[in-house]
């Protein structure tokens, strides 16, 4: 039975041998371990191995899973038998440590002895041996000493000392053969016990990989639960609601153009008619820029979404929307005009008062653009929306959160209650500006948050099925990472399921062009002291949360 370990330590060119009886033995590079070894090829203090005695066996209870620890060359395990002659040490370092087990020995055995009894005629054999000349008959003394011994032991003492000779020797015999079994039959038992611990160690390495995974499940399940929820608490007043208006102009005077007959048509362009006669084809051909006749002047509403600094991202179509007018084409081509915008402003939620909306920035081949309002006027709690750095991060099947504005005013009507609703429409019915500014004043401006996934995906599209709708334009897609990996562009009128965006990897180069600097640049100039053009209070907060 083992008693104690002895440690032959290796560290470096320097060794030493040490003797250890307790019964746990701890080592590391902490002052309160039993063997502490100080060297800066392990920078983190702590405790490395421990060791305890259980049943005379030392066996490995504890060690840090962070070292690459080798034992026997293979990597260590909890309730591993120290054997002697074992070597432990730590990969990629010249720290080693041998281990010889120190065996109990024997206590030496005295006897006392009595003065052995002689018999007669030994006696005077021997006093007459004394007091004769001594002879060479040595031989024939001992025979015949030898014979008178025999004489004087009689048959059963013989008899009795053959037996007990016999049942020495027998006894000797299967004291051996019992004892050989019995260390037989223990290590048969010990390596049984140490097979057993080591398919329970794998069979405990299995569950906690098992454990492991279902905990990442139950994580990344958690995750895309509460995405689109925590998306909308976060980042949703960070999406504006855009609002603009435009007219028609003669492209050489740069007067405005006018419906030839003034009784068809409102002069209000937020004035929804009951009919749309103007995209006829008479009264295209009758556009003039003369007369009293109502103006062609159209509304349009959009999404865009903050990305700091005051810069806005949405589509190219969202802010030239006779872009995608066929008729207004058609009408600027008979009339030899162009477009006109003639108000352009965007709405965060919960706050009642439009920003003006300037354009900086077109994509030639893209249906993006980015436009700015003053950072000065921007409230300190619109937040900076992330944008998606990683192009792995869309991927198919993946899920996905759009935050918008689709169907406009008549979504946001919808969202409140009925009899509020007919009320709202009673009064503001014929007119969507007045209607929007009611709706503004009235904090009633929210953006809708839908959740999908990804369906398919190229270089420069991304299709999902977030639902959306027309207004729901330059809506930002986010990812599972919960930052914008696209910018919605377009739906499929026939299939709401297919909606497709435009990947955010294409608006970079846009916003560098327009001025834009990255969270990353501004804190890199706020660290080297230098000012941070364009970056205000909510700028400045993103910067400080980040790590």
């Amino acid at each position: 039975m083992a008693v104690g370990i002895i440690i032959h330590i290796s560290v470096g060119a320097e060794k030493r041998t040490e003797l250890f009886t307790e019964e746990r033995i701890s080592i590391g590079s902490d002052e309160n371990c039993s063997l502490q070894i100080h060297t800066k090829q392990i920078e983190v203090p702590g405790l490395w191995v421990e060791l305890e005695n259980t049943d005379g066996v030392f066996r490995i209870t504890k060690f840090d899973s962070s070292l690459p620890i080798l034992i026997r060359d293979k990597p260590i395990r909890r309730f591993i038998a120290i054997a002697d002659g074992d070597t432990l040490r730590i990969d990629k370092t010249d720290i080693s440590f041998s281990f010889f087990s120190l065996s109990e020995k024997p206590t030496l055995i005295t006897t006392n002895r009595e003065q052995p009894h002689i018999a007669q005629f030994i006696e005077e054999a021997a006093m007459e041996a004394a007091g004769t000349p001594q002879r060479d008959d040595a031989k024939a003394f001992l025979r015949e000493f030898t014979r008178e011994l025999l004489r004087e032991i009689s048959p059963t003492t013989k008899l009795i000392a053959l037996v007990l000779t016999l049942g020495f020797i027998s006894g000797v015999f299967y004291i051996g053969y019992a004892v050989n079994r019995e260390l037989r039959e223990g290590r048969e038992l010990a390596e049984g016990q140490a097979n057993v611990i080591n398919r329970l160690e794998e069979r405990l390495a299995e569950a906690k990989d098992q454990i492991g995974k279902i905990d990442e499940s139950n994580e990344q399940f958690k995750k895309m639960v509460s995405l689109a929820p925590n998306l909308r608490v976060e980042y949703g007043s960070g999406v504006c609601l855009i609002v603009g208006v435009y007219d028609l102009v003669d492209r050489a005077s740069g007067r405005t153009l006018r419906y030839a007959d003034p009784r068809s048509f409102q002069a209000n362009p937020f004035e929804v008619p009951s009919e749309d006669a103007s995209r006829t084809p008479e009264n295209i051909a009758g556009l003039t820029t003369e007369g009293s006749g109502s103006p062609v002047e159209y509304d349009f509403i959009g999404t865009g979404f903050h990305v700091g600094g005051g810069y806005i991202i949405t589509n190219r179509h969202v802010l030239q929307p006779w872009t995608e007018d066929d008729v207004v084409k058609q009408m600027m081509a008979g009339a030899n005009g162009r477009a006109r915008v003639k108000q352009l402003v965007i709405y965060f939620p919960n706050y009642p008062q439009p920003f003006p909306l300037r354009v900086r920035e077109f994509s030639p081949r893209e249906d993006l653009a980015v436009a700015t309002i003053d950072p000065a006027t921007l409230p300190a709690d619109v937040p900076v929306i992330p944008l998606e750095g990683d192009s792995e991060a869309a991927t198919i099947g993946k899920m996905v959160v759009t935050i918008g504005y689709p169907s406009g005013p008549d979504r946001l009507l919808a969202m409140v209650d009925e009899e509020e609703a007919k009320s709202i429409n009673q009064r503001f019915g014929n007119s969507r500006k007045n209607l929007i500014n009611f709706l503004a004043q009235s904090r009633k401006i929210l953006p809708l948050t839908t959740q999908g996934a990804i369906t398919d995906l190229d270089t420069r599209r991304i299709v999902h099925d977030a639902k959306t709708a027309e207004g729901g334009s330059g809506a930002p897609l986010f990812g599972q990472t919960g930052k914008v990996i696209g910018v919605n562009f377009g739906v499929f009128t026939e299939n709401t399921a297919s909606n497709m965006a435009v990947p955010i990897k294409f608006v970079f180069d846009l916003l560098k062009q327009a001025g834009w600097k990255s969270p990353e640049e501004l804190l890199l100039e706020q660290q080297n002291g230098a000012p941070a053009a364009g970056t205000n209070s909510n700028t400045a907060a993103a910067l400080a949360q980040k790590p």
